[in-house]
């Protein structure tokens, strides 16, 4: 018997076998870092980072939340003394010393034992009553 021998080149790879190739080593992340493959996988990642928000909708809107919600402001001024603004919805209206009494009720838990030194009614143009400021010294 005699063997025969056929030397054929072998056929060029289809450009579509090529391409799925290319893909594959996209998937897998075979390329080394520096190659040209590479910095095309890094930018494609970037680029669906920066831009997939403007275009997908994933429905994940900030929470409108109140700043404070105790109602209730904290500064101090350079005396030492603390500075309360204090929410007109926390209060109930009343005569000077239930109001005071109120106010105590409401800073005393946040702050411990004070004194009222002062307070006033902050309000709107039409007059309403929109918020307390106390200043109070610590005992």
């Amino acid at each position: 018997m005699r063997a025969v021998i056929t030397t054929t080149a072998p056929s060029a790879p289809l450009p579509m076998n090529a391409v799925w190739r290319t893909i594959r080593g996209y998937v897998l992340w075979q390329y080394e870092r520096g190659t040209l493959h590479y910095d095309i996988m890094v930018t494609l990642i970037l680029i669906f980072i920066f831009f997939s928000p403007r275009v997908i909708d994933f429905n994940d809107k900030p929470i409108a939340r109140n700043s404070h919600p105790t109602d209730v402001v904290v500064t101090t001024d350079g005396e030492g003394r603390l500075l309360y603004q204090v929410a007109a919805s926390s209060i109930s209206a009343g005569d000077d010393r239930s109001t005071r009494e109120q106010l105590l009720g409401i800073i005393e838990p946040i702050s411990g034992a004070v004194s009222i030194v002062s307070y006033e009614t902050v309000t709107d143009r039409k007059g309403h009553v929109q918020s307390y400021k106390v200043t109070v010294r610590r005992e």
